[in-house]
Parts: structure tokens; C-alpha cells; sequence
């Protein structure tokens, strides 16, 4: 156990090489900054927000002594045929930022939105766009702001 913060990694395994590629780069910032993590994995990028929830609640109630300083959010969905792709993309994203702000919660938000699998193959990877490590390092950020106002 790291003495640094503890973060929850919440991963949507829809598309499980993107998301392997965006968990490792966000556990490689994380190990590099002495941060310990937890992952949790969902079926997709609409279940992160209830996730990210249910471990306020469980904080809330005293219900676990597992304790977070902030959370990642990691998956991707790609632009398919139907109108599908942008309703997750706007209640995923819409209900990430709400925990945010409801509940002045620390997130990185990794979720890629992209019109190719290629395109988030190339944003995901550790050796190009690391934005698992880009949201890691985010999540971290927003942890050192909050103690900064007080929080």
C-alpha cells in the first residue's frame, strides 16, 4: 500500500484493447506519483457514474473503510450506424461531470468519444495519446486543488 492518495479506477470493458491500454496508462501515472488505486470494472460507459455513486454512498453510510481521494473514469465508445453513440456519449459525460460538481469529487475523465476504433486505439495507447494517464494525472491534479482551498 502506497502512502499517497487513493483513487478508484472505474473501467467500462466494451472495448477491453482500448480500455487495456487506457487502465495502464492510468496505473503507470498513478505508481509513478505513489498513488494507490482500486479498479472497478462495468459493462460500459453509461454505468461509470452509478459507480462513482455507489462509492460516495458506501462512504456516506460508513457501509466499507475503503476511502477515495479521487476517481478515474476510463472507456470509450465509437460512432456506430444509429443516433446510440451520442446519447451515451452525452449521459456518460453529462453524468461524470455531475458527481463532479454534486459531490466535489476529484475525477480524471478518460472516456474517448471517437468516430473510429482506430482513432481511440491511437488516443488510448501509452506510446501516442495516454489519455489513461492523461485522466490519472487529472484526477491527481484535482485532489492537490482541493486540499489547496481546503477541502
Amino acid at each position: 500500500m502506497s502512502g499517497g492518495p487513493r483513487l478508484l479506477i472505474v473501467e467500462a470493458r466494451f472495448y477491453d484493447a482500448i480500455t487495456d491500454e487506457l487502465v495502464r496508462g492510468a496505473v503507470d501515472a498513478l505508481t509513478r506519483h505513489g498513488a494507490g488505486y482500486k479498479r472497478v470494472i462495468v459493462p460500459g460507459i453509461l454505468e461509470i457514474p452509478a459507480v462513482i455513486r455507489f462509492a460516495v454512498r458506501a462512504m456516506e453510510l460508513r457501509a466499507t473503510d475503503m476511502r477515495f481521494a479521487g476517481y478515474i473514469a476510463l472507456g470509450c465508445a465509437i460512432k456506430g450506424e444509429t443516433d446510440h453513440y451520442e446519447h451515451v456519449c452525452t449521459q456518460s459525460m453529462n453524468g461524470v461531470q455531475k458527481m463532479a460538481l454534486q459531490y466535489s469529487l476529484a475525477i480524471g475523465n478518460g472516456i474517448l468519444t471517437c468516430p473510429t476504433e482506430e482513432l481511440a486505439m491511437s488516443r488510448a495507447r501509452v506510446s501516442e495519446g495516454n489519455h489513461g494517464g492523461r485522466a490519472a494525472e487529472a484526477a491527481l491534479r484535482m485532489i492537490a486543488v482541493k486540499k489547496e482551498l481546503g477541502l
